[in-house]
């Protein structure tokens, strides 16, 4: 447990004091154990790895209130969790709404961020064209309207023991990618009282009508330092267009990484390709 941004986080930490920091954000609706191969990886090549269960997931501190999971207090997270562990920097990299935070953690605080590896999720700006002009990912967003809705979205996901919670996990060309039994920890951690609504607010706090948020975060700033995207090319929720137009949005070295036949449980589905990756940019001494 570790103390930032005035609230306790768990975290899954691995990998020798001295090394470079990796800090891994997971997304929805997942936790720290998201990361567990890569955490592994990254220990074994010297690197310290860092992987919490964000704000409102896992055992880390869940706050009550919709507001209490703008992005703006999500960023300062990462930044607490970075100074909590004596540091001034690290590597970020983050999936689904972890990458949506590595993102915005890396245009607000650039000097806190050596190296940026987003899975799945391009950058934000790009997400936001692309879901005013392209067809194709106003379909694949579609679930999001869902999310909104407080009350009837945690009485969907949660109806017939969580069913289609749980079938967020097999979907894609893998199915079987994420074991039954990760998925049910998963599970068990959002059913507890209040979880599964603070996991829906990252969504209904940067989303919603009213929130604000998603016009501020998407307006133009240059991603500066080195970074990474990995992608896989049948990603059921994101598309092509706002991942090959990610590249207009960043200064600093780019790499985009298209996963063949991956779809977006990629620390699952491609765990030793995630891992390179991240090896690479944690550049370990």
């Amino acid at each position: 447990m570790v103390r930032a941004n005035g609230l306790r986080f768990r975290a899954m930490v691995d990998g020798p004091a001295g090394g470079d920091m990796v800090l891994l954000l997971h997304g929805f609706p997942e936790g720290a154990e998201s990361w567990s191969k890569q955490v592994a990886a990254l220990a074994k090549a010297g690197c310290l790895a860092v992987a919490p269960d964000l704000r409102g997931y896992g055992l880390s501190d869940a706050p009550e209130g919709t507001e209490q999971y703008a992005i703006s207090h999500l960023v300062e997270d990462v930044a607490g969790i970075i100074k909590a562990f004596g540091r001034s920097e690290a590597h970020i990299a983050g999936h689904d709404w972890g990458a949506i935070v590595a993102w915005f953690f890396a245009a607000r605080h650039p000097e806190m961020t050596k190296s940026l590896t987003a899975l799945s999720v391009a950058h934000p700006a790009a997400l936001a064209e692309a879901s005013r002009v392209d067809d194709d990912q106003r379909e694949r967003s579609q679930y999001v309207r869902l999310f909104l809705i407080e009350g009837k979205a945690e009485h969907v996901l949660a109806d017939e023991e969580y069913r289609r919670l749980r079938s967020m996990f097999s979907l894609g060309p893998n199915p079987n990618a994420v074991p039954h039994t990760v998925v049910d920890h998963f599970v068990r951690s959002l059913s507890r009282p209040g979880r599964l609504t603070a996991a829906l607010n990252y969504y209904r706090a940067n989303l919603g009508a009213g929130g604000g948020a998603w016009a501020a975060l998407t307006q133009e700033v240059k991603i500066t330092m080195p970074t990474t995207l990995l992608w896989g090319d049948e990603d059921p929720a994101l598309g092509r267009r706002a991942v090959e137009a990610t590249a207009e949005h960043v200064d600093g070295p780019f790499t985009l990484e298209v996963l063949g036949g991956a779809g977006h449980w990629l620390q699952f589905e491609r765990p030793d390709e995630v891992s390179r990756s991240l090896t690479r940019s944690g550049k370990p001494h």
